[in-house]
């Protein structure tokens, strides 16, 4: 008999717990002695918060990042055969969404292993439904390219694909590099685009806003190392 593979979510920042992990998240990550997570002492740290009632010592960890071979998830798997759960953690919000998980995920059907998604903050869809765009057409595409002329072709093409389609595009960037990412959005999109930017989500420090292009270059925010979703809108 073969156990089963939770999604746990993660808060998206220093908060209480309680304000976004739904309780039924508390109870099942006492049903897990195996997880697969980002970063071992983040996750250690957030299973004490949710008041996990195992002792953190005898839980196994496996990280999951880009210094991990394909062929070690098999192993990561492994104890699912021997009718233990597992559970996937992101750093933050939703594992399996921009997070290196969804390889676990996409293993385990493959499988054919019960993989249980569980309530909690998505950064994503939670900087939409607060930015008035489309939240019936919309594209997420993640991490743009590093290279600041070829993130400038990237947006350019969001920002006409935006206006073709109808549809809102949504992307993020590396918090220490947010200023480079709002400087490029500035200094090439049209006037009338507009542009929501949504910082700190579920946070005390919380930011968003939508307006056009001319008005977010009137008063420019200071994003560096703040967790933030960008999403653009052509009329």
């Amino acid at each position: 008999m073969a156990g089963k593979i939770y999604l746990i979510p993660m808060t998206l920042g220093d908060i209480p717990v309680e304000n976004v992990i739904p309780d039924i998240v508390k109870r099942i990550i006492n049903s897990i002695d195996v997880y697969i997570v980002e970063n071992v002492r983040t996750t250690r740290r957030y299973l004490s918060k949710c008041g996990i009632e195992k002792p953190i010592n005898e839980l196994v960890f496996f990280e999951l990042n880009k210094f991990t071979k394909p062929h070690e998830l098999e192993k990561y798997i492994e104890p699912i055969f021997q009718n233990q759960n597992i559970g996937i953690v992101s750093e933050a919000g939703i594992a399996g969404v921009a997070d290196p998980g969804a390889e676990i995920v996409k293993l385990a059907h493959k499988k054919g292993i019960q993989v249980v998604p569980l309530s909690g903050p998505s950064s994503i869809i939670l900087a939409l439904s607060a930015s008035g765009m489309n939240g019936q057409n919309f594209a997420f595409n993640g991490y743009l390219p590093v290279n600041s002329d070829e993130r400038k072709k990237q947006i350019l093409f969001l920002e006409k694909r935006s206006k073709t389609e109808n549809q809102a595009q949504i992307f993020m960037e590396t918090p220490y590099r947010n200023n480079q990412m709002i400087d490029d959005i500035l200094s090439i999109c049209n006037l009338e685009t507009n542009l929501c930017i949504a910082t700190d989500i579920t946070l005390d420090t919380e930011f968003i806003r939508t307006q056009n292009i001319q008005l977010w270059k009137v008063n420019k925010p200071n994003l560096n190392k703040r967790p933030t979703i960008f999403i653009i809108m052509s009329k």
